[in-house]
């Protein structure tokens, strides 16, 4: 075979190679003898930075935990993705709590996935599931405990460096926003109850599903009312730039009150399933102090109603000037100091003080059946914003009950009837509702429905627990006092 025609000798080539093998090994040698170490270490770090290649991407890594906190980028990002899984993933972790709607899919494994779903920018993102040498002590949030943890994971999101603003300015908030809307269609209303009394230092709220079927649609009351009602939850949780621009908590008090029966729980109930706010049911006989009742408002969630049912006698609330009535022993009398006791003063401080700016878009419903036993200093706006009285059953609230139980949509020869007498004497919508469920036939119920009526006692319903003021305030059987500066 004929050598290349301009091809050095092979003698040439090795003379250069030796030319400058020996000029590199004498500048080696006189740079490790004129200069110090660390000089020597920026120069070859410089040179490095010059001449070797810069990648093109960077990556974000999200783990799971911040310490002992979890971390909210990394949930959001695992609802996100798996409302985006396909269906040729090979493997998938799948699980369903009781009562829950729906199956929830969740990744298995290391599993990679691609997004280009904001403004064409591709992404990759890759859920990495390390197992742990060393069970790491974490926080748990349900319950407030530490416990150990035998995984580590996380997410690794890739993308070309270009779009690194976009990425962390925009997309990754956008995330945020979209699990949240995720949650919230998928989320199933839990009502929370203390666990045993209240002890130093220890609260623990257990849980359970709403199983409570109220609706706007079903209660048995004006539907003007229920419009208002409905409005005002509505504008409260669309509202949290206002709140935040006039300096106020994001909160909102109720105060629902008449006789029993007439569908207190079963408003509060709807206004739970409507706004998919979970509920809190805080027995007030389990409180022993002030400084617990602030302990359990830091233990409930944002997007909570707080209950506090038949608050003119669920606990009698020393006064606001700092001492209960004496407590005997033996033959000696004291005084309980007010830092052990509960107080007025801190509930009216739990409600609208400093403690009550703890947590967002909250609402409080207190239920009585006295309102004229209420202490004036909760009734006021900016504690109890709205006043709505739940009244005796009106023939409108009929009509929905005999829609309700029986399907009877149009005109019946009964309905007439049974009417003039629903408007002649306090029946509450539990009574009817029980009667009407005596029987699956139509006829017979209404005639029950109208036996009750004709032999109930008119005296009877003069005990009920409700004060003749409250019952002549304007002709409507049901009534809405809005006590806040209308917004």
């Amino acid at each position: 075979m004929a050598m290349p025609m301009n091809m050095p000798p092979a003698s040439s080539i090795f003379s250069m190679y030796a030319s400058v093998s020996a000029v590199i090994m004498l500048l080696h040698t006189t740079i490790n003898q004129l200069l110090p170490r660390p000089a020597q270490q920026f120069l070859l770090s410089l040179l490095h930075r010059l001449f070797s290649r810069r990648p093109s991407h960077a990556t974000v890594v999200i783990e799971e935990r911040d310490g002992l906190s979890s971390n909210e980028i990394f949930y959001a990002a695992e609802t996100y993705l798996c409302s985006h899984l396909r269906p040729d993933f090979h493997r998938l972790k799948v699980t369903k709590r009781h009562k829950d709607p729906s199956l929830s899919l969740r990744f298995a494994n290391s599993q990679t996935i691609v997004d280009d779903s904001h403004l064409g920018v591709p992404l990759h993102w890759r859920f990495v599931n390390e197992e742990n040498k060393k069970p790491n002590k974490v926080l748990d949030e349900d319950s407030n405990h530490l416990v150990l943890e035998s995984e580590k994971r996380y997410f690794e999101l890739t993308f070309n460096k270009k779009f690194k603003d976009t990425v962390l300015d925009s997309y990754i908030p956008s995330i945020l926003d979209r699990a949240k809307i995720i949650r919230e269609e998928k989320k199933v209303v839990k009502i929370h109850t203390i666990s045993g009394a209240a002890s130093f230092n220890s609260f623990v709220w257990d849980s359970i599903n709403l199983e409570h079927p109220s609706t706007f649609e079903t209660l048995a009351m004006e539907a003007d009312l229920k419009t208002r009602i409905k409005e005002d939850l509505d504008r409260f949780v669309g509202r949290k730039d206002f709140y935040r621009r006039v300096g106020r908590a994001w909160k909102r008090g109720y105060l629902l009150y008449g006789p029993p029966g007439t569908g207190k729980s079963s408003l509060i109930a709807a206004m739970a399933n409507y706004l998919k706010f979970d509920i809190y049911d805080l027995e007030l006989t389990n409180v022993r102090r002030d400084s617990d009742l602030r302990k359990l408002l830091l233990t409930t969630a944002n997007r909570s109603i707080l209950v506090i049912e038949d608050i003119d006698c669920t606990v009698q609330l020393p006064d606001r000037n700092g001492f209960a009535a004496a407590v005997e022993v033996g033959n000696a009398h004291f005084q309980r100091p007010r830092d052990h006791q509960f107080t007025l003063s801190g509930l009216l401080n739990f409600i609208d003080g400093l403690w009550s700016s703890c947590g967002d878009e909250r609402i409080i419903v207190f239920t009585t059946n006295n309102k004229g036993k209420l202490d004036p200093a909760l009734l006021r706006p900016g504690r109890m914003d709205m006043h709505i009285q739940m009244s005796y059953l009106t023939p409108d609230g009929l009509r929905l009950l005999a829609s309700t139980y029986l399907g009877i949509h149009g005109h019946h020869p009964r309905l007439s009837e049974i009417e003039n007498l629903i408007k002649m004497k306090n029946t509450t919508p539990a009574e009817v509702a029980e009667e009407l469920m005596k029987f699956d036939d139509v006829d017979l119920s209404l005639n029950e429905l109208l036996n009750f009526l004709e032999n109930k006692n008119t005296e009877e319903d003069d005990t009920k627990v409700i004060s003749d003021k409250d019952m002549e305030v304007g002709a409507a059987k049901h009534q809405v006092t809005a006590l806040d500066w209308d917004f």
